[in-house]
């Protein structure tokens, strides 16, 4: 296991206070419910891309004065990462190495598609650099993976998994999805036990969203369910989907320590704990999304057209979509919006104080929260209970 992360003063939380995201736009096919910044390629642009990524480190780093900086989460993610040549990442984890001061135990995670041929590199990932694997099974169900357009089966998501041990990784993530068309409370939990049974260190479980305003893109399945042709389970029965991964989850001693996510003790993902606690992180790749601080905070996000974000860097100038300064305000209203997903919630008294806002002003809606049973009082902090995750975005509103 990595060395202790840093503490979070506001959510008792171990993360990542600057990491990397690098981003892998290319897959074989694109999922029908996908709105990451993805592109289905039989041919991919290997060396070509990872010059871009190296030459945007290069030029973001001058340009931020963020050379030298310790980093002690890297995330790469996509796309299917698992389809860039080993070799290619190892030269980017390298260029990361000789450029930033990267913490001893830095959590190094790679997501990684669960088909045989990706699992066949898994070794050599390990030999890159890469620490941690996250494994986008979202299904051991045929059903469910046939709707999802995932092309690999529930024995070759358990056949990749053993892969991932015998290539040393002792620190494994798999994602699942549920709430999805066909799907039956019955499939969720077997989903949920055949996870467990495998052992892994951190699983996360994703109710399917496809409404608009959620999605960065209209998606396939979402022009589906606007015709008609697919259904999702009603909320109730999403709910008691949630309720049944969760409960299988805890008997096999994996913590909720975020709405969505679940870890044996010490192994949460620091990364993700970095967006969660309000951390700085240097975005590389087509459609990445950076925070950082220099005079002001500001938030960019990359072309998220492959083809575009590969013209633009070797054009010499920056492959931005778009960018802004971000407010206090907005600084305020996401720090509450994401404590409020983590079980140990987050210290609202002392965010307020932060980012200028009156705690007063809002002292009777947690009183009121405490009161109805759907937020707790725990170390100082106000932490959403279970019943209070099933309208996190309710009470992240009032509280806003």
């Amino acid at each position: 296991m990595a060395p202790r992360a840093p503490l979070d003063p506001l959510t008792g939380l171990e993360a990542a206070r600057f990491g990397v995201y690098v981003h892998f736009p290319y897959c074989l096919s694109k999922c029908p419910y996908c709105d990451f910044a993805s592109t289905a390629a039989r041919t991919i642009p290997d060396e070509r891309y990872t010059a871009a990524i190296l030459a945007e480190l290069e030029g973001r780093l001058e340009a931020q004065q963020l050379t030298g900086r310790e980093v002690t989460s890297i995330f790469i993610g996509g796309g299917t990462p698992s389809l860039w040549a080993p070799a290619s990442v190892a030269k980017v984890l390298e260029a990361l190495r000789s450029k930033l001061r990267v913490a001893e135990g830095c959590e190094v995670t790679l997501e990684a598609n669960p088909g045989a041929s990706d699992a066949g590199r898994f070794a050599d990932y390990r030999a890159a650099g890469v620490n941690r694997l996250s494994m986008g099974v979202q299904s051991f169900e045929a059903s469910t993976l046939a709707t999802l357009g995932r092309a690999h089966d529930g024995a070759t998501a358990a056949r990749a998994f053993e892969a991932a041990r015998r290539a040393g990784f002792d620190n494994v993530s798999m994602d699942f999805i549920y709430g999805v068309h066909g799907q039956t409370l019955a499939q969720v939990e077997s989903d949920a036990r055949r996870a467990v049974a495998l052992g892994s260190e951190h699983l996360s479980a994703y109710a399917l969203t496809l409404d608009k305003a959620s999605l960065a893109e209209e998606v396939p399945l979402a022009r589906q369910l606007a015709r008609g042709e697919v259904s999702l389970p009603p909320d109730d029965t999403v709910v008691r989907m949630q309720r049944v991964v969760r409960d299988v989850f805890a008997a096999a001693g994996l913590q909720r320590y975020e709405i969505s996510n679940y870890a044996k003790p010490g192994f949460h993902s620091r990364h993700n704990a970095l967006y969660w606690t309000g951390g700085e992180y240097l975005a590389l790749g087509t459609g990445a999304t950076g925070h950082l601080r220099a005079t002001a905070p500001f938030r960019y996000s990359n072309q998220r057209s492959a083809e575009k974000y590969l013209l633009e860097v070797e054009a010499g100038r920056w492959p931005e979509a778009s960018r802004e300064e971000l407010s206090g305000l907005e600084l305020f209203e996401e720090r509450v919006a994401m404590g409020l997903r983590l079980a140990s919630g987050v210290d609202l008294a002392a965010v307020c104080a932060l980012f200028g806002q009156d705690f007063a002003s809002r002292a009777l809606t947690v009183r009121h929260l405490l009161s109805a049973g759907m937020a707790e009082q725990r170390e100082g902090r106000l932490a959403l209970t279970d019943a209070g995750f099933d309208v996190h975005s309710a009470i992240a509103a009032r509280l806003m």
